[in-house]
């Protein structure tokens, strides 16, 4: 079996979400074992479950996902 990243690295290095801006369920799972979540401002937060990436404080919006700042 092969277990693919969840992450991109980009040319600039640095994380990308592999699967885009609707992996709602993958997000949340991602953010329930990283040591350096932290929910971002609420009115920033668009992820129904509070602890996801989608509403983590490292992340920034790219034009088909996000990336990770603290990978």
């Amino acid at each position: 079996m092969i277990i693919l990243s969840p992450w991109l690295l980009t040319e600039e290095g640095k994380y990308e979400f592999r699967q885009g801006k609707d992996a709602w369920k993958e997000a949340a799972q991602i953010a329930a074992r990283c040591p350096h979540f932290q929910p971002d401002e609420e009115e920033e937060q668009v992820a129904d479950e509070n602890c996801s990436c989608y509403n983590c404080r490292y992340r920034r919006w790219t034009q088909e996902s996000f990336l990770c700042l603290k990978l």
